[in-house]
């Protein structure tokens, strides 16, 4: 008997990206790769974290992983870190559109832990939010709630999400590698309808100076269990593991 595909649950957000199709033989044999080295940790829950530069393909690639991890026959949680950015109402206090200001202010973290990481390292916790504040519509989601399974994976993909503040709570690193010019091509180009002509400036001298900051603060790279060089969709090729 072949088996039975467990569901995957995911951000209530309308910040929502689908699941792209099978773009290449390399590509799907690389996701069944990474599938099997995070089941073969266990069959008690694990959290698995994709980071990397802005637009370097993060959401695409944990919904890929996500659905092969479902065909497994594994629940199967998805959660991405824009979710749990500070709600834009209290942007007056603190300054979120320099890139510093960007690195330091953007994202609740301690959300992050509350809603998301803790309950999921807590084998009494039956419930998480995979959401908190929607980015589009600013409406409030803490109170949504998914059912989290003893044997649980979940997939958060995110910028700086190895930052100290939620390190520990991984058990599986990802990185996908795009050089910085086509991080900031591809995100100004997927950013045209809501940012316009300011795209690549946007991504330029906020995201970007941002992600400098984390690469030499925190230095993640060499923690990471697989770095992924994305620059090509459907030719992505590991570069260490």
């Amino acid at each position: 008997m072949g088996l039975q595909r467990s569901g995957v649950h995911h951000s209530v957000s309308t910040w929502q990206q689908p699941c792209p199709p099978a773009a290449s033989f390399e590509r799907t044999a690389l996701v069944e790769r990474i599938t099997k080295r995070i089941l073969a940790l266990g069959q008690d829950r694990l959290v698995v974290g994709i980071d990397g530069l802005t637009a370097a393909g993060k959401t695409s690639f944990g919904h890929e992983l996500a659905e092969r991890i479902g065909v497994e026959g594994r629940p199967v949680l998805r959660a991405t870190l824009d979710d749990f950015k500070k709600p834009w109402k209290d942007r007056h206090l603190y300054d979120r559109e320099s890139g510093e200001g960007y690195y330091r202010n953007a994202f609740d973290y301690d959300a992050v832990k509350r809603l998301l990481l803790e309950p999921c390292r807590s084998p009494a916790a039956t419930l998480c939010a995979l959401c908190a504040i929607d980015p589009l519509t600013q409406r409030d989601h803490s109170s949504d709630v998914s059912p989290l399974a003893p044997d649980a994976v979940l997939i958060v993909d995110g910028v700086f999400a190895f930052r100290p503040e939620i390190d520990e709570y991984w058990d599986f690193r990802v990185w996908l590698q795009v050089d910085e010019e086509l991080s900031v091509q591809r995100g100004a180009d997927r950013d045209q309808d809501w940012a316009g002509s300011d795209a690549e400036s946007i991504h330029r001298k906020r995201y970007l100076v941002a992600e400098r900051i984390y690469l030499q603060e925190v230095d993640p790279i060499p923690k990471m269990d697989i770095v992924i060089d994305n620059s090509t969709f459907t030719d992505p090729h590991v570069v260490e593991s």
